[in-house]
């Protein structure tokens, strides 16, 4: 699948640097261009557009490079002339100086322009619709970075002013780290040349990391779920660490448009929204029936798809299709969901406020400028009777179809090292059942907002107990048994069983020991019946904290869908002291553990992906 496309014509070559901050602002990069006038509504009206799936709704609309009559554009009364906006810096220079009304980009580049773009009142944006969210953008990693945590002193490679700024700062911020903590190579290229994330990755083995787009994922790694092989142009040992088909809360594509052409225009602006909304609602009807058989529209679209973007970005129509499936459409009650959403974590106030703080810590801006939210009505007559999907309603499922089974595969030492992201623990005390919020409110709220902007992989919470009364029983029913033998001086005892050697800190073979029923039998010293309730308490603590984490985010407003928190019971199997010596060891066994877990593309449930 591809996503994305190239930023040609900026200005930055590829440098390494110590520090993250810009050497110059966003402004700088733009240069000298003086505020012009709002265009005319009477002339066409001239439409960005990125090369990215979303987009293909607003050729599907218009019908072509120019508004194609009896188009859905056409219909509502827009004319429009498309034009490739890939190009940020122009797309800002054509926006400020009123040849465009309006700035296509994601919610993290919009961000790095706040500044300059708000300067002037009349530019001031307003971010009037969402059109998707990512579920195609990757960050590549080598060998020994398994983690998001694992970014701490890295180099990482990714496109100046790109979307995956915005991605790059959401997993910093999981793993409580900065951009100070990282060392930057700025690209000027986002794919297909030299001076982009790939082929850096590529050339320097001190590139830790990349931010990619699908096509180029698949050139380094294979494919998603593959470990490059070092054949066929992959790099040996990369896999990919993080996609927005997990942190799919993170990439939010969105039109803006000036504040004085929209306050000049509202009735336009309103038919404009309506329009590329509707084109929404038939174009993923169109795309079911092409995945079903035949459409000979939807066939259409692709070969515009092609000829627009050219047969050097979009080789064949199955190339368009992949461009598509990589976005995820939000439609009407994605809308209303993002602009006024109550406990919306991910919706446009929360966006705002990460995205243009982003850009000051880079240096792209020297100070906070606001972003104006939707000023549509989104249920009013525009929308509502036009539309046919306009249900406001958000509807909660986790995004992924995963199986208990799985789950419990998964956090039972089944492929979780493989499929972890970041984890994060709490501690508790002896007999302790209850977890209140004024001790571990903090702990809940970073697991909310986990969970939330990771909208495709579970958050597993897993209950650990301490082994020390499990070995205390082993060791005594097995010499009362004669199972047990042991050599040595108390606080230096070497044990075996059957001849040969049983190390009490390997954990997996005392688990195995006591299964085998060689230590069953002796009432008041049964290790298997002690292991067992150590299990069934930690999955007790897991649900308790589950439930907790609940309660603390409906005292909050903070939306969670409980289905994502997976309480597991892993009793005394992963203990952090194996042969705990005092009470102080056996503390550091007692936790339960926030899991951020990636589960299997067949879990995945590509229904879920359009609204």
């Amino acid at each position: 699948m591809l996503c994305r496309a190239p930023l040609t014509t900026l200005l930055l070559a590829t440098a390494l640097v110590a520090a993250p901050a810009s050497a110059r602002t966003f402004a700088e990069a733009v240069g000298p261009v003086a505020v012009g006038p709002a265009p005319s509504a009477a002339a066409p009206l001239r439409v960005p557009f990125l090369t990215w799936g979303g987009d293909m709704a607003t050729f599907f609309g218009n019908g072509g490079a120019t508004t194609v009559a009896g188009s859905l554009f056409h219909k509502q009364g827009v004319s429009a002339v498309l034009v490739p906006g890939d190009d940020i810096v122009q797309q800002a220079r054509e926006y400020v100086s009123g040849k465009s009304p309006f700035f296509r980009a994601t919610m993290g580049q919009l961000g790095l322009a706040a500044e300059l773009l708000a300067k002037d009142p009349r530019t001031q944006p307003a971010v009037f619709l969402q059109l998707t969210w990512s579920i195609g953008d990757h960050s590549v990693a080598r060998p020994g970075i398994h983690t998001i945590a694992d970014l701490k002193g890295k180099a990482v490679a990714l496109q100046e002013f790109g979307p995956h700024v915005g991605m790059l700062d959401d997993m910093l911020r999981t793993a409580g780290l900065g951009w100070k903590d990282i060392k930057v190579v700025w690209c000027k290229d986002l794919t297909g040349s030299p001076q982009s994330p790939a082929e850096v990755f590529r050339a320097r083995p001190d590139v830790g990391v990349a931010f990619v787009i699908t096509p180029d994922m698949v050139g380094l790694t294979g494919g998603v779920t593959k470990i490059g092989s070092g054949a066929e142009g992959t790099v040996k040992g990369a896999k990919v660490l993080v996609s927005t088909s997990e942190l799919s809360r993170s990439i939010a594509d969105v039109y803006a448009v000036r504040k004085d052409f929209y306050d000049a225009n509202k009735d336009l602006v309103h038919k404009f929204a309506a329009a590329w909304l509707r084109s929404v609602e038939v174009l993923l009807d169109l795309k079911r029936q092409h995945e079903k058989g035949k459409s000979p529209e939807y066939k259409a679209l692709l070969q515009l798809t092609q000829a627009l973007y050219g047969k050097a970005t979009i080789p064949t129509l199955e190339d368009a299709h992949g461009l598509l499936s990589d976005a995820q459409f939000v439609g009407h009650p994605g809308n209303v969901d993002f602009f006024t959403g109550r406990g919306n974590l991910h919706g446009f106030q929360a966006f705002e406020d990460t995205s243009v703080a982003m850009g000051i810590a880079l240096g792209y801006a020297r100070a906070k400028a606001d972003l104006l939210p939707s000023p549509l009505d989104l249920n009013g007559k525009a929308f509502v009777g036009y539309l046919q999907k306009t249900q406001t309603a958000v509807t909660e499922g986790f995004q992924a179809e995963v199986t208990q089974k799985e789950i419990e595969l998964l956090t039972s030492g089944g492929g979780l090292d493989e499929r972890t992201l970041y984890s994060f623990t709490i501690a508790f005390e002896p007999n302790q059942n209850e977890f209140a919020i004024d001790k571990y409110g903090q702990d809940f709220d970073k697991a909310i907002r986990l969970a939330d902007k990771y909208a495709g992989a579970v958050v597993a919470v897993r209950g650990h107990a301490d082994p020390t009364q499990t070995l205390f029983n082993l060791v005594a029913a097995g010499m009362k048994k004669g199972v047990l033998t042991r050599t040595g001086a108390s606080g230096s005892y070497q044990y075996f069983m059957d001849g040969k050697p049983l190390d009490l800190s390997s954990v997996d073979k005392v688990v195995r020991a006591i299964q085998t029923g060689k230590f069953d039998g002796v009432a008041e010293n049964n290790p298997r019946q002690t292991m067992q309730a150590a299990q069934n308490l930690a999955l007790q603590r897991a649900e308790n904290v589950k439930r907790a984490v609940l309660v603390y985010a409906k005292s909050k407003g903070m939306r969670i869908d409980p289905s994502q928190l997976q309480p597991q019971g892993v009793g005394i199997r992963e203990p952090v002291i194996a042969k705990p010596a005092n009470l102080m060891d056996a503390k550091q066994n007692m936790r339960v553990e926030f899991t951020l877990v990636r589960v299997s593309a067949e879990a995945a449930r590509p229904a879920d992906f359009d609204f």
